[in-house]
């Protein structure tokens, strides 16, 4: 009965707020890390899936090869600023051609077919 003084003791002088207090601040780390981790992993995934993807042939003028012909003119409309305030801020915008002529990206590999090899012997 000798171990009950003891424990009623160090409950009344503050132990239990102190020790609740310590597992308190352990699982808020623990959750802190986890959340950390589960981040880290999800952006390696999406890192993961856009190397998997193939590169976009994007010109200079951010538009996608299919708006650009064969000679290289992009057909795809843009906003022009056509009016400006007194601190040069463009106000009004009117549609317009693009003035690119030339693709500058990455050219799309072809897509090639070959019959497999097999032994006819």
């Amino acid at each position: 009965m000798d171990w009950f003084w003891w424990v009623f003791i160090f409950f009344m002088a503050g132990g239990f707020a102190k020790v609740a207090d310590a597992a308190r601040g352990a699982l808020r780390t623990r959750h802190e890390r986890r959340m950390e981790r589960l981040e880290t992993d999800r952006a390696r995934h999406a890192e993961l899936a856009a190397a998997q993807e193939p590169p976009k042939p994007v010109c200079g003028c951010t538009h996608h090869l299919a708006k650009h012909d064969k000679s290289g003119k992009c057909h795809e409309p843009v906003e022009r600023p056509v009016a400006w305030d007194a601190d040069r801020r463009p106000v009004r915008y009117e549609a317009g051609p693009c003035a690119c002529q030339q693709y500058v990206g990455p050219q799309p590999l072809a897509q090639i077919y070959a019959e497999d090899l097999t032994d006819q012997a």
